[in-house]
């Protein structure tokens, strides 16, 4: 990832600036994205403006989005407002990072997933756990098989905090343990059920646990509560060989128990041992989300939190408060009717397009019009594939890749993580074809690494290799490989500079203007300065 210090742009706005929104503010200044605060609140904005002299504010959304510099724009309002505020900076024009939930309903959430989709912009959920690196460890270590085989999960986000009345605890505390749990276990859950208790408040339940039963007979229970005498945000993940615990409020962030469960005469017994505390990398996980963002909106990539991740998240908080309303009733949740569920992860394919058989697509990604996924390909998470696009057989894209209308991935190109094919750019399998003659025994692969663009109408010989980061220019003709971080334009493809990761061409410093990250020479081209 690159360093937090390097993000000096694009430009941000931040709407919304109260309790949670000045944590927002704080990060993003840091950054140094941040360009304009938008509040109603008149004396907090003069706060403001003693705090961070270089930051302008206003009071009217209206003042934000007619702004060209403002790229970005980061709402912390209340719930009740998101749908409209996130529309209005989506037709804008603007990318959008909104605090959790993304609506309130789930037909809401579709619309502003489908605008930013059709409009190429990014839209980002606030979950901010997916950016904690205990959390990241911990699921890596799920991943590797450390803790066996998963079989319960349970969380506590507890404490005697701010209390609302605008939102109940299940919609103010439960989105962040829901996401992580989506995300750790990778499925969606079959059934829900949630119980709760309004003390304080008629009709605003303060406290509720919330049941979830997976496809894969894994089960999770999620308690939340502002009636607790002190801060609590613990989440359990028991497997068959280790426990795993992240302990947010603790030093020790994340600890694995290697318990057991014995069984004695058909009996089950417990083989505790001792918790040995996971080393973790920390670092504010706030700044990590934020960066994460700006990361997006410069490379034009899919969020880890996007809108869709969100839209997961939105239906189960609907089915949880659905069992609310009816005294803890088990609701079942049926498949979305614009997403394919297979393998318990879930993503977008439109009616018109056609998968094979033993096609495996990542979570959140989206297959467009007219597009053709042929047998053994696998598309990673977070990717978009536009319309009349045609992949396969057996070809592999990585996670966070773009790739725009008509275009065809013939077998024996592999794309990396977060590659951009431009419109109508061509890939070739085999060097001298024939229509008479059968000559795919002779296909040549093509490589394209990570974080590579093509522009649109370019043409890229098989056989040949493009850098990590590499920039093909639009209409380029590319015959050999290409360095990673290379500029190069015509036909035959030659360089004329190298180009950032954040794809802005590098001075002769090799200092980037725009983001500021610094590079240098290497004995095969360049890479970043250590």
């Amino acid at each position: 990832m690159t360093s937090v210090d390097a993000i000096k742009a694009p430009c941000v706005a931040v709407v919304g600036s109260g309790y949670w929104g000045k944590n927002l503010v704080r990060n993003l200044h840091q950054l140094g994205a941040l360009r304009l605060i938008c509040d109603k609140n008149e004396v907090l904005l003069d706060q403001f403006r003693e705090q961070y002299p270089d930051v302008e504010t206003c009071l009217a959304l209206s003042d934000v989005l007619t702004r060209d510099e403002i790229r970005g724009v980061v709402i912390a309002t209340p719930a009740e407002t998101h749908f409209t505020l996130v529309r209005e900076a989506l037709l804008a024009g603007k990318h959008v990072f909104v605090e959790k939930p993304i609506a309130l309903t789930e037909e809401d959430g579709q619309q502003l997933v489908e605008l930013a989709e059709q409009n190429q912009l990014t839209l980002m959920v606030g979950h901010i756990l997916h950016y904690h690196p205990a959390v990241t460890r911990l699921k890596e270590l799920i991943e590797s098989g450390e803790l066996g085989k998963i079989q319960y999960l349970y969380s506590n986000r507890l404490n005697i905090g701010k209390i609302r009345a605008e939102e109940n605890i299940l919609w103010s505390f439960a989105p962040h343990d829901i996401s992580v749990i989506l995300m750790l276990l990778g499925e969606m859950p079959e059934t829900v059920y949630a119980m709760g208790g309004s003390y304080l408040q008629r009709q605003i339940p303060d406290t509720t646990l919330t049941a979830l039963d997976f496809p894969s007979g894994v089960k999770a229970h999620i308690f939340v509560s502002w009636l607790h005498p002190f801060k609590e945000q613990k989440l359990v993940v028991v497997g068959d060989k280790k426990m795993a615990v992240f302990d947010d409020v603790s030093q020790k962030k994340l600890e694995l128990y290697p318990h057991k469960i014995e069984w004695l005469h058909r009996i089950p017994v417990a083989a505790k041992a001792d918790g040995e505390a996971v080393a973790v990398d920390m670092e504010e996980p706030l700044r990590a989300e934020c960066q994460h963002f700006l990361e997006c909106m410069a490379r034009g990539q899919s969020p880890k939190t996007d809108g869709r991740e969100g839209l997961r998240v939105l239906r189960v908080l609907q089915a949880s408060q659905e069992s609310l309303d009816r005294n803890g009733a088990t609701i079942t949740l049926a498949d979305p009717p614009d997403s394919v569920r297979r393998g318990g992860l879930n993503y977008f394919v439109h009616e018109s397009a056609h998968v094979d058989d033993g096609v495996e697509i990542g979570a959140g990604s989206n297959i467009w019009h007219f597009s053709h996924l042929l047998s053994g390909s696998r598309i990673g998470e977070r990717c978009n594939i536009g319309q009349n696009v045609a992949i396969g057989p057996d070809v592999t894209i990585g996670n966070g890749c773009k790739i725009q209308n008509n275009v065809s991935v013939y077998k024996g190109v592999t794309l990396e993580d977060g590659v951009f094919c431009g419109p109508s750019m061509v890939f070739t399998n085999v060097y001298n074809p024939r229509a008479e003659i059968r000559k795919m025994d002779q296909a040549r692969p093509t490589l394209v690494k990570k974080g590579t663009t093509i522009g649109a109408n370019a043409t890229i010989l098989c056989g040949t290799t493009l850098g990590k980061y590499s920039f093909i220019g639009a209409g380029a003709v590319v015959t050999k490989d290409v360095p990673g971080y290379a500029l190069v334009v015509g036909n035959p493809a030659k360089q004329i500079c190298w180009v950032c990761e954040c794809g802005e061409r590098l001075p002769d410093d090799l200092e980037c203007l725009s983001c500021g990250k610094r590079f240098e020479e290497k004995a095969d081209g360049i890479g970043p300065k250590m």
